[in-house]
């Protein structure tokens, strides 16, 4: 669980496009790092919004998702001087499988970290 930010970090959580941050890792996003109500993709405060759920708070597409990660790997390649800290965005309220999600996080780029038990071992 990550408790504590430094000036560079960012805390990757699972959102809502309505950017309704009311639970687990969106709501300590809200109440920690700044995380903005109404912005629930994207940067907001020291935080990502990484969507798993639509306006409607109905999961998103897998092509959706896989849309996301798009997203979310051009925002750190455009962003090199910050360390996005992914959480295991689906795996909570939205309801993914754990193992579809981290399968979607093929080579990250060099300031993604990962979850501890997401990374690949050669």
């Amino acid at each position: 669980m990550i408790n504590d930010l430094k000036e560079k970090q960012i805390f990757v959580f699972g959102s809502n496009f309505a950017g309704q941050h009311l639970g687990g890792a969106a709501k300590q996003a809200k109440e920690q790092f700044g995380a903005e109500e109404g912005i629930g993709e994207g940067l907001t405060g020291q935080c990502y919004a990484f969507p798993t759920f639509d306006d409607q708070f109905c999961k998103v597409s897998d092509e959706r998702l896989k849309r996301e990660v798009f997203r979310l790997y051009n925002t750190c390649e455009c962003n090199p001087d910050k360390e996005f800290l992914l959480t295991k965005v689906g795996c909570g309220i939205a309801g993914f499988e754990e193992g579809y999600i981290k399968s979607l996080f093929t080579n990250p780029p060099k300031n993604l970290v990962l979850p501890d038990d997401w990374i690949l071992q050669d």
